[in-house]
């Protein structure tokens, strides 16, 4: 069973993007608490999501746009497979290699294009999970709330073995206390508080122990409840805790309505799978692809609404309102994407890679590709015997060396008078 933690993670970068996420969350929560008087984590938790993922939209505009061109690419990419297929020798090796480059230089993408998209969303998605799954820890609002009843708790003697015991006996296995020597950390104390149910509080605040404080107990209870309520349920609970309470004369309807937080987050992530666009998916219903992705969308789902029955509920209405979100994102996404017409994204991409070709000190892409065609109808001839003709890897490279002399030419040279009636030409092109 997971365990919860106050903790903030040290994870580089993650943990500097939870930090953030938190102070953005808290800042929700402030504001709701401000203007309408609303002190809820279920809906900061709503609102939260949308605004992350508002945020990540360009990130997905880009990945789509570069899945719409992998399915028009896919055709040419799998004849140039077959074509090279069962070949194993390091001349067909890198030759289909050079044909599989050139059919990207030939869209304007680079073949880690998704990738690095997915590597920029990775982190943001991690720390994202930090602060939802560790509230405490990053939104401040909800940890003040604990300050008073921490200090006098660990004023009294024995307070680790008494929290110890009180764990054991509700068996809150998802709490666990953390200790600093013989004693329990205010971060682990805190878990342990946020994670009680409300007959729990009335529990603790009776303890003889504690009851010096009682006043103080009641009052974290209450103004944490009240953030901690949604739709009758406690974020902070399982949905599977009024699951079995229904059956030992608890509340029906809140069974029920736990029991719609794993189902909604199964049906949000079945939506959000058939609205993407399965652009790397071939049309061969037998390939192994087809056959991992369709696995994928049917287990992934599957697997959100078992854990939404044992992890908190505020986790099960982050899955819900992520999946939404990103549901309506993809079907803005799509109209968009359909209204472009592909030649016009494949112009746009071969200007900005011209645009960083140029910075690079390299020449156009049509020059190298030039040269690339050039160097095989030489090595396809026979009078090429041998490695006379050299390979296109080599006589790219050597065109691009040269390229980039010329265009760092000393000042008054003939190629730098050269260099500058070419870029005096390529101006009044653009006028």
């Amino acid at each position: 069973m997971d365990i919860i933690l106050a903790t903030k993670s040290t994870t580089p970068i993650i943990g500097q993007l939870a930090t953030l996420m938190g102070w953005i969350m808290n800042g929700i929560y402030k504001m709701f608490d401000s203007l309408f008087g609303i002190q809820n984590l279920g809906l900061c938790i709503i609102i939260f999501s949308i605004v992350i993922f508002l945020f990540m939209t360009p990130l997905q505009v880009k990945q789509q746009k570069f899945s719409k061109l992998s399915a028009v690419m896919q055709p040419e990419l799998q004849k140039i497979q077959k074509k090279y297929q069962g070949k194993r020798d390091q001349v067909s090796a890198q030759k289909m290699q050079e044909e599989t480059q050139a059919v990207y230089q030939k869209y304007g993408v680079s073949p880690t294009g998704s990738c690095v998209q997915l590597l920029i969303q990775f982190p943001v998605l991690m720390a994202l999970w930090q602060v939802i799954y560790k509230i405490p820890a990053y939104v401040s609002s909800v940890g003040e709330v604990f300050t008073d009843v921490v200090t006098k708790i660990v004023s009294v003697n024995g307070y680790t073995d008494l929290l110890q015991t009180f764990i054991k006996d509700h068996n809150m296995s998802r709490v666990s206390l953390v200790l600093d020597g013989t004693k329990a950390t205010s971060n682990s104390i805190i878990d342990f508080l946020y994670a009680l149910s409300p007959s729990q509080w009335k529990e603790l605040s009776s303890m003889s122990q504690f009851s010096g404080f009682s006043k103080e107990i009641n009052g974290a209870a209450s103004e944490i409840s009240k953030m901690q309520s949604f739709c009758g349920l406690n974020i902070a609970d399982q949905p599977l805790t009024y699951i079995k309470a229904a059956f030992t004369g608890g509340a029906i309807i809140l069974a029920i309505v736990a029991i719609m937080i794993p189902v909604l987050a199964w049906a949000t992530q079945v939506l959000n799978y058939k609205l993407m666009p399965q652009a790397a998916v071939t049309n061969d219903s037998n390939s192994t692809m087809n056959a991992s992705m369709k696995t994928m969308n049917t287990v992934m789902p599957l697997m959100s609404a078992v854990f939404c029955f044992t992890f908190p509920v505020g986790l099960g209405i982050y899955w819900i309102a992520s999946a939404v979100v990103r549901s309506v994102q993809q079907v803005v996404i799509n109209r968009l994407l359909n209204k472009i017409d592909i030649n016009d994204l494949i112009n746009e991409n071969m200007k900005k890679m011209e645009k960083k070709r140029a910075k690079q000190g390299l020449p156009p892409q049509k020059i190298t590709n030039q040269a690339n065609q050039n160097t095989k109808n030489i090595n396809t001839t026979k009078i090429d015997k041998g490695n006379g003709g050299g390979n296109a890897a080599e006589k790219t490279k050597k065109l691009e060396e040269s390229y980039q002399k010329a265009r760092n030419a000393k000042p008054g040279s003939i190629t730098a008078k050269a260099n500058m009636v070419r870029d005096f030409d390529e101006r009044n092109k653009k006028k």
